[in-house]
């Protein structure tokens, strides 16, 4: 079988077989990036592995495109990397690894292309083509990886035992192929991962948050969750998520499994948006209802503030993770505590108050939080699903012509704190509070309009309740 490069390949690929030729290191282009070709998928990055110094290749083939490109040199691990055009190409040279029981890190020395796809982690990614003069273009595969690209399959090119104990990290890779794929992973294979899934403990935080974040941008997350799940992986990675799994029956009631409902929601979720972020709030809105879960004989099964006992939890698995904790944190927090907001205001008469409210809370992330309530809707009752999204079709009109007439997205009071400190001659105080809180909710409850002469009014009058008096100006 032949590759077939394309046109716009062409003339990056002749450079590299002219100079791998002038420097006599036979070269290949492997991994990913023949995977996808073959797939035809769409891929930026190209590894190209060398039986020589990749360092030196990388460095000849810079001087001869234009413009001659900057090159990134890590000399500890022999790679080059540089961009040309929209490549990201990196060059290595071919190198066989090996490990010790505590630590993913290999030692190196130098190999053969046949020791180089050895160490590659699955059948798919140890595909090579030739670069070189006699049989350019041409597809090496000693692990049979074309048959399972085109049966769909996830398999180790060794011993699934050793791939994953080696390098544990490659258990959240085969995962994370399996779901951006759409693959199925070998039986084999499935039951290695399971058995060596507390290697993970040797694996960084970062490195499987960055799996975990590719996995929630797949077409469907589900995938790469269940299959957490069906290998135990999800108790080392997730705890928190396996805890909804179950349904649990107590004088004939139960509850639907809100592990599985929190993948539907994601999945919905994820047919309407690309947010990285807004996935994460959709796997996380329920993460509180393990810990409010409560049983009434009257009521049956409750979860009562399951989203600000949800949002509290945001923070500390974040941190766990080492996802960051700046403002995408906050925003996962927010659209998590405010998620139950729209169905409760659905299922009453819409008072203004209520959507000033949710409007001021939310601020710009509005369209966000109404995107993963109605992913949110997963009823297989055709008839409530139209209720559901014609009662938040209603609700976002309302929003829409509040919005137009009060303004209140990311909207702040007219009156600040440093204003009442200096009308009433006092320092930081509660009192400043109390002023500050009436003027925000009596603008918010539509008691006084949304401008500053109201708001100095009531600033006033509620200082003399308080027993304030206006200071003299200097």
């Amino acid at each position: 079988m032949v590759f077939n490069i394309q046109q716009h390949e062409r003339k990056i690929f002749q450079i590299i077989n002219e100079t791998a030729e002038e420097l006599g290191y036979p070269t290949y282009v492997v991994g990913g990036y023949v995977r996808d070709r073959l797939l035809a998928r769409q891929s930026k990055d190209m590894d190209i592995v060398c039986v020589g110094s990749g360092i030196r290749l990388a460095q000849n083939i810079a001087a001869k495109l234009r413009p001659v490109p900057q090159i990134a040199v890590f000399k500890r691990f022999g790679t080059a990397m540089l961009k040309h055009k929209d490549l990201e190409i990196e060059f290595v040279g071919a190198r066989k690894e090996s490990y010790r029981s505590d630590s993913r890190k290999p030692s190196v020395e130098d190999g053969t292309l046949e020791d180089d796809q050895n160490r590659r982690d699955f059948t798919i990614n140890a595909l090579a083509v030739s670069l070189n003069d006699g049989d350019f273009g041409s597809i090496v595969d000693p692990f049979d990886g074309l048959t399972d690209l085109e049966n769909k399959i996830i398999r180790t090119p060794l011993e699934p035992g050793k791939t994953f104990s080696d390098d544990p990290l490659r258990i959240m890779r085969g995962i994370r192929f399996a779901t951006q794929l759409e693959f199925l992973i070998e039986e084999e294979t499935i039951q290695s991962i399971s058995k060596y899934r507390n290697r993970l403990n040797i694996v960084s935080q970062e490195r499987i948050a960055t799996e975990l974040n590719k996995i929630m941008l797949s077409p469907k997350p589900s995938i790469g969750f269940k299959l957490m799940l069906k290998t135990g992986v999800l108790e080392n990675v997730l705890p928190e998520l396996l805890a909804l799994k179950g349904v649990e029956v107590r004088n004939g009631i139960g509850h639907k499994d809100n592990f599985y409902h929190t993948l539907k929601v994601l999945d919905n979720l994820a047919e309407k948006s690309n947010n990285l972020w807004l996935r994460w709030a959709a796997l996380l809105h329920d993460i509180g209802k393990a810990p409010t879960k409560r049983f009434h004989p009257e009521h049956g099964w409750t979860f009562h503030g399951h989203e600000a006992v949800g949002a509290a939890m945001v923070p500390r698995i974040f941190k766990k993770l080492k996802l960051p904790l700046d403002g995408k944190m906050k925003y996962v927090q927010k659209i998590v505590a405010l998620h139950q907001r729209p169905m409760k205001l659905t299922t009453e008469e819409i008072s203004d108050s209520a959507v000033r409210r949710i409007l001021f809370e939310a601020g710009d992330d509005i369209e966000d939080l109404m995107t993963l309530c109605k992913s949110d809707i997963t009823s297989k009752n055709e008839k409530k699903i139209r209720t559901y999204l014609a009662n938040y079709e209603l609700l976002q009109v309302r929003m829409k012509e509040l919005e137009k007439s009060d303004q209140l997205r990311n909207w702040q009071p007219p009156i600040t704190g440093e204003m009442i400190m200096e009308t009433f001659g006092i320092a930081p105080s509660r009192n400043v509070g109390i002023i500050k809180n009436h003027i925000r909710e009596s603008i918010l409850d539509g008691d006084i309009p949304n401008d500053y002469e109201a708001a100095f009014e009531l600033m006033i009058q509620k200082g003399k309740e308080l027993g304030l008096e206006v200071a003299e100006k200097r």
